[in-house]
């Protein structure tokens, strides 16, 4: 049965001189935003999730969570959301209904441009781009999904995505070079400038994407499947980045109440921060915060909303409101565990070091690829040695490196470090 939720531009895909576009076959019974999540599912740049961080480093331990295990629980927590929504919502049913798969292939796919150490490598990344665009995740995983997606030489390969499908994954929108025009380049939150044309087909045309502009900022202009998603993620990392750092002794009862003689906690925080302490003592937080995963889905309701794309698709015709309450509750832990945890000397080292591997890969790959028209040691793999050798600028030289590097996983970076920098590391039949 048709949801009428969904309309053919909804489902169109991108198509293009830009590259060469993996073909759907007109046979295929699954919907269109199934086959987005399955291909999203079986690729190699989903894969290599696992073994990228989260917080903790990639590999540590077996419990910690991996970009990968984030990833799947954004998804699972997303495809909850809009069954809930569309089992409460009014006049919402079997014909009308914001599509699970959907959501769920966002949440799968809306971390895979992520570099390898976290935060510090996109931050890292993003400093060492500077001359040439910078580094943002969301760009990178819109330049994935658009143009990069399969590994084959010489073509082009993007997922060939729907168009609800790549919009809900854009959770900005602002390129880069508009985010400059104040005169400061931005730290964050920008897609690269070569990529206006996939914000205009996300947006349905130039001609919306100039409406949005004048009556919306476009940072803000996200679909109901991307807010979803958004939330989805607020969802996963406040509590999960609590839950991994209380079994990994971050989190103790000694270091919050540390942290709290320091803080001007009102009364409601006072409350959590109470209750918090009390689950900690009894062993008991991972059922105590799993359950809280349920009430933070329930905790979101559909509202009408007035949005220049609002007549051109249901997408943008409503907003998910959250529950002041629930907010409150995920902003004191986004809060705790930024202070306890990401502001911990154990964190910062390892922050260090990724970034310092980063950085003296970029060096390696600046020297050799691309400042010099042809390589100058062609150490990299033959298929990337190649690409870039076809590259006629600086600039196309420097994103093609910066796509290598993102594309690693720490282990794959680490390795690759002691290959270039370590005389004690590697030998002839490694390289084999």
């Amino acid at each position: 049965m048709p949801n009428r939720f969904y309309n053919a531009e909804d489902v169109a895909l991108l198509e293009g001189e830009v590259s060469v576009r993996r073909p759907r076959d007109e046979g295929d019974p699954r919907p269109p935003f199934a086959i987005d999540r399955d291909r999203v599912i079986f690729s190699s740049v989903f894969r290599r999730l696992q073994s990228k961080t989260q917080v903790f480093q990639s590999g540590e331990y077996d419990f910690y969570r991996t970009r990968l295990t984030h990833s799947i629980e954004v998804a699972r927590i997303g495809r909850s959301i809009a069954e809930f929504l569309n089992a409460t919502q009014p006049g919402f049913g079997s014909e009308l209904f914001v599509d699970p798969d959907l959501v769920e292939a966002i949440g799968l796919a809306h971390d895979i441009g992520h570099p390898p150490f976290g935060h510090i490598g996109e931050r890292r990344l993003h400093a060492l781009m500077t001359g040439w665009g910078g580094f943002e995740g969301n760009a990178q995983t819109l330049r994935l999904l658009a143009e990069r997606f399969y590994e084959r030489p010489k073509q082009s390969r993007g997922l060939n995505p729907t168009r609800a499908f790549l919009d809900g994954v854009l959770k900005y929108k602002s390129l880069h070079c508009e985010e400059c025009a104040g005169g400061e380049a931005p730290r964050h939150h920008f897609l690269y400038d070569e990529q206006e044309y996939l914000r205009d087909f996300a947006l349905g045309g130039a001609a919306n994407t100039q409406a949005c502009r004048a009556k919306t900022e476009l940072n803000d202009c996200k679909s109901l499947e991307c807010q979803i998603m958004d939330w989805a993620d607020d969802t996963a990392y406040c509590l999960h980045d609590i839950l991994d750092g209380v079994k990994a002794r971050f989190i103790t009862v000694e270091a919050i109440e540390h942290w709290a003689a320091g803080q001007a906690l009102d009364e409601v925080e006072q409350s959590l921060l109470k209750k918090l302490l009390e689950i900690i003592r009894l062993e008991n937080i991972e059922p105590v915060f799993n359950s809280k995963i349920g009430q933070f889905i329930r905790a979101g309701r559909l509202a009408k909303r007035e949005h220049p794309l609002a007549a051109q698709t249901q997408r943008y015709a409503w907003s998910l409101e959250i529950s002041p309450a629930i907010i409150t509750e995920a902003e004191f832990y986004k809060k705790l565990a930024l202070d306890i945890i990401f502001r911990s000397p154990s964190i910062l080292q390892i922050e260090f070091k990724g970034g310092f591997i980063i950085d003296r890969l970029f060096g390696a790959l600046h020297e050799h690829y691309i400042e010099p028209e042809t390589p100058k040691l062609a150490f990299l793999p033959a298929r990337w040695t190649a690409t870039l050798a076809e590259a006629k600028t600086t600039s196309a030289r420097a994103r093609l490196a910066c796509d290598f590097l993102a594309d690693l996983t720490d282990g794959a970076a680490i390795r690759l470090y002691r290959r270039l920098f370590d005389p004690a590391f590697g030998s002839i039949t490694d390289l084999t």
